[in-house]
């Protein structure tokens, strides 16, 4: 009973906190304040009418944005602070093979605030028109090399108006006499692509170095397999999420989102196309024989089509044992001409043809069992075994399946530093969407993981405490998502009512119990002693079965112990009576005359 009562008083606390969540949640902004008194005195709460009590919510803590600066050597670093595109360099150029409609660079770039930010004064570069090309792009301090050190390139993206079809993905361009940021296009070369892209609900999240073949000097792009981590959230939730990539000399590399790793591996293991091409490849040259023969299994030779197989019976006959129904309709058809149909008054005969009334279920036949020429139905033909084939057999001439043999490959190389790419002096967005407003920030490329963590954390993680602070509670955001998916007010509803439920049954379904107010106001003995009574009853009723079996058992002892001597003292009566009976028959014995001897004179 204790714990009932104890589960009974959890889940009411329970109820009530989440209710008080909810109502706290709902008039956070309210002025009215209900007071509750309890009336301790009959047992009964009353719920009394509050005093208006003005009260303001407590201020969200205030994060106040300053700009990042780098705590180490870097090569490249922009956070838009100043609100200008100083430092970066605007596409003129045009994309081959495209209608020169669509080939320019015009997309727009500008430095603004994010539209719903949580942190005023943090600036960022902003695409801001939708289906067109754009292209920017900035030099670094200084080339990076790729030696002893590892790279550590790290940007922020915020979808803000989610994303339909485009990517958000930056290019390391390769340093190259060639290089001219001024008509940077989509085949300028690279060494590094990273970012995330998405196009209908493939949600990707590219990380591709372009690798130059040893013995030919061409580039191969190689692309880092697949993360297994779910990516949609970071392309729908609008927030702004930090990439990272760290790619290390021992051919070693890591993905983050959010400074959480969702991918990794090795240069050499985890690229396709592989690095480093296969030793042999097949020969190009290699023909199969043409006796060579593939079947693992043949039509046996030997058999023969049995004389009664019927390949000519159809799958389906009649019913002979069919009966039509009673009632069928044979001059009847199914269906018949609409009487309340009319020609339209714009029909003309001469271009439309002759008007004819649109057809219908004939309404006599709704409640006959059929209409038209009765046909007996079609059953499946016990005899049908359709077309013979003779059995499979093993083929004993089978040789497997034929393959090119194996040949050294001309072109094969080893490179077992993949990491030593060639080197890149810019950074660059060429992107396409059809989406605008794509918000970047706080670009830095750099070697040391400690300043790229710093970085992040003045500028991503004031972001994201800024976020934390203005973010509603758990009932807000519940509310929040049930807006989004209206489906997740059933959820709520049941949630909420089924304990209410349970716990009403479970507090309500036993046997009602008279107060302790009630026992005062009569003389009625309360429960627990009325049970301490029925216990001393029951003890006393016990005791004295005891006590009465005990003299029971006394008494039958004594009696037994008084028969017993009772009985004795019979036998030794019955003795002496028989000693005596016996003296007297001798002194009888001895005066009989017969008995006495003569006597001498």
């Amino acid at each position: 009973m204790e714990l009932k009562w104890l589960l009974c008083v959890t889940l009411l606390a329970l109820g009530i906190l989440a209710v008080q969540a909810h109502d706290m949640d709902e008039d956070n902004d309210a002025d009215d304040v209900v007071d509750i008194e309890d009336d301790l005195d009959d047992g009964i709460e009353e719920v009394e009418e509050s005093k208006s009590e003005t009260s303001s919510p407590p201020p969200a803590p205030k994060v106040t944005y300053r700009p990042p600066v780098p705590t180490g050597e870097v090569y490249f670093v922009e956070s838009f602070d100043k609100g200008t595109l100083d430092g970066w360099i605007l596409s003129r150029a045009k994309k081959d093979d495209t209608d020169d409609e669509i080939a320019k660079y015009d997309g727009k770039w500008e430095v603004q605030d994010m539209k719903e930010t949580k942190l005023p004064g943090d600036k960022g570069l902003v695409m801001v028109t939708r289906a067109k090309h754009h292209a920017i792009s900035s030099k670094l301090s200084k080339p990076f090399v790729f030696d002893t050190k590892p790279l550590i390139i790290q940007y922020e993206v915020n979808f803000q108006n989610g994303i339909e079809c485009g990517g958000a993905y930056v290019k390391l361009l390769s340093k190259t006499p060639e290089l001219n940021l001024d008509q940077f296009h989509d085949k300028t070369p690279y060494t590094i692509m990273f970012g995330p892209d998405k196009c209908g609900e493939d949600y990707k999240l590219h990380f591709i170095f372009r690798h130059k073949n040893p013995k030919t000097g061409k580039y191969e792009e190689k692309h880092a397999k697949r993360p297994d981590a779910d990516l949609k959230t970071y392309f729908t939730d609008k927030k702004t999420h930090l990439y990272t990539l760290v790619l290390n000399p021992d051919n070693s590399f890591e993905i983050l989102v959010d400074q959480t790793v969702v991918n990794s591996g090795n240069l050499l293991n985890d690229m396709s196309p592989p690095v480093n091409p296969p030793r042999e490849i097949e020969d190009p040259n290699d023909q199969k024989p043409e006796d060579w023969d593939e079947r693992p299994k043949i039509p046996d030779p030997d058999a023969v089509k049995p004389d009664d197989w019927d390949e000519d019976a159809p799958a389906k006959i009649a019913d002979e044992n069919a009966v039509k129904p009673e009632g069928w309709l044979d001059d009847e058809p199914e269906y018949v001409a609409d009487p309340d149909a009319e020609k339209p008054e714009d029909w003309d005969e001469d271009m439309d043809g002759e008007w004819e009334a649109p057809q219908i279920a004939n309404p006599k036949c709704e409640t006959a069992p059929g209409c038209g020429t009765w046909q007996r139905p079609m059953i499946d033909n016990p005899n049908y075994k359709g077309k013979w084939k003779p059995p499979m057999i093993d083929n004993v001439n089978y040789q497997g399946i034929w393959k090119p043999r194996k040949i050294p490959n001309p072109d094969f190389f080893e490179d077992l530093e993949p990491f030593k790419m060639t080197p890149f002096s810019a950074v660059g967005l060429e992107l396409w969407s059809m989406t605008s407003d794509i918000f970047f920030d706080n670009f830095i490329i750099c070697t040391e993981r400690a300043v790229a963590d710093d970085w992040a954390s003045d500028g991503w993680g004031l972001k994201k405490a800024a976020d934390g602070a203005a973010e509603p509670g758990v009932v807000g955001q519940m509310m929040a998502a049930a807006e989004e998916r209206p489906w997740l007010w059933v959820v709520y509803i049941l949630t909420v009512a089924l304990p209410v439920f349970l716990v009403v049954l479970f507090c309500c379904s036993g046997k009602k119990q008279p107060s302790a107010a009630e026992y005062k106001k009569t003389d009625a003995p309360q429960p627990d002693v009325v049970d301490d009574e029925k216990e001393e009853e029951k003890d006393k009723g016990e005791k004295e079965e005891e006590e009465e079996e005990e003299d029971a058992n006394e008494e039958k002892l004594g009696s037994d112990a008084d028969l017993g001597s009772a009985s004795q003292e019979e036998e030794e009566e019955e003795e002496e009576e028989d000693r005596k009976r016996a003296s007297e028959e001798e002194e009888t014995v001895n005066r009989s005359p017969r008995n006495r001897k003569p006597r001498k004179d």
